[in-house]
């Protein structure tokens, strides 16, 4: 299998919604993203916890073939949020934030790490996703994210990182507000301008947008009626937009491109499902592969587009 390197949070979270609630639970991006990526490729898992990190996550994440080989315990306590969602589900509302151990979070890659095709920078300080960059060795293949807190603190550190980048994903609110546009189509045409040969802007229960050169192409979300949990869908739709990618070669045509997104769509659908990680953690190739099969039904589009991933 192809890998990736996937570098950012590892966390525990306790979260709200109108669905009910979960205290001290695994979370952060990088085990999102690794839990979704790992239907499709082998992901190695760079971050840090702290001394109270339940061995039982460890536990899960190996016996799914996580590599955490990069994963740091350090003297301290594990990074954790705590968040709220009202009923509008795509906002979330940030009660607490304890970076602990994360705080001094400064990434040396190994050997192998620094050889891996490719590389999912998550939502972290712009400058430590550069430095990840400068140390390693011609990836095939650089994706990033970012969030709202890095667009107004570090913007320009921010525009400086994307011009080393092939893929950038970002949330509607946060496309718009990094280049100061109203027009969704507008910002992801400057985006792509600074950089990224492909912009991906996450709309949640509206969909998708790509930018791929010069063609703009939008698709829906999958159709839920249950919604209990929406933390981590946009880390495990990159998940399974680069597993993808990395499954059928690593290839950036179009092609690839849809199916990548297709199959983001989807592992973003299981994961809020259930609180945590607990829906991502069960779910198979061949529940992925179902339910994508369902969702082109829908559509009225060929499955063909399942061949190659």
């Amino acid at each position: 299998m192809s890998s990736i390197l996937v570098v950012g949070s590892v966390a525990l979270d306790s979260v709200k919604t109108p669905e009910g609630e979960s205290k001290n639970a695994l979370g952060g991006s990088a085990v999102y993203f690794s839990l979704a990526a790992r239907l499709f490729a082998q992901v190695s898992v760079v971050g840090v916890v702290g001394r109270d990190f339940p061995t039982e996550h460890r536990r899960m994440l190996s016996e799914r073939g996580v590599d955490l080989s990069g994963l740091k315990e350090t003297s301290g306590k594990t990074f954790r949020w705590v968040g709220q969602f009202g009923r509008d589900l795509s906002d979330a509302k940030t009660l607490e934030t304890h970076l602990n151990v994360f705080r001094t979070f400064k990434p040396a890659l190994g050997p192998a790490h620094r050889k891996s095709r490719a590389v999912f920078l998550a939502n972290i300080d712009p400058d430590i996703q550069a430095d990840v960059l400068d140390q390693m060795e011609n990836p095939s293949i650089v994706a990033c994210d970012t969030m709202n807190f890095w667009i107004n603190s570090k913007p320009e550190a921010l525009k400086k990182l994307l011009a080393r980048v092939h893929i950038f994903f970002a949330n509607e609110e946060e496309a718009k507000k990094l280049t100061h546009q109203a027009n969704l189509f507008c910002a992801a045409r400057i985006i792509s301008e600074w950089g990224p040969s492909i912009v991906v802007i996450k709309k949640g229960e509206h969909g998708v947008v790509l930018k791929a050169g010069h063609r703009l192409l939008a698709f829906p979300a999958f159709p839920m009626e249950s919604l209990k949990d929406p933390t981590g869908a946009g880390d495990s739709f990159a998940g399974g937009f680069m597993g993808c990618l990395m499954a059928g070669g690593g290839s950036l045509d179009e092609d690839a491109l849809k199916r990548a997104t297709l199959y983001g769509t989807i592992l973003a659908s299981f994961n809020i499902e259930e609180f945590s990680t607990r829906r991502l953690e069960r779910v198979s190739r061949k529940d992925a592969e179902e339910r994508l099969a369902d969702f082109l039904d829908r559509l009225g589009v060929q499955t063909a587009l399942l061949d190659a991933a």
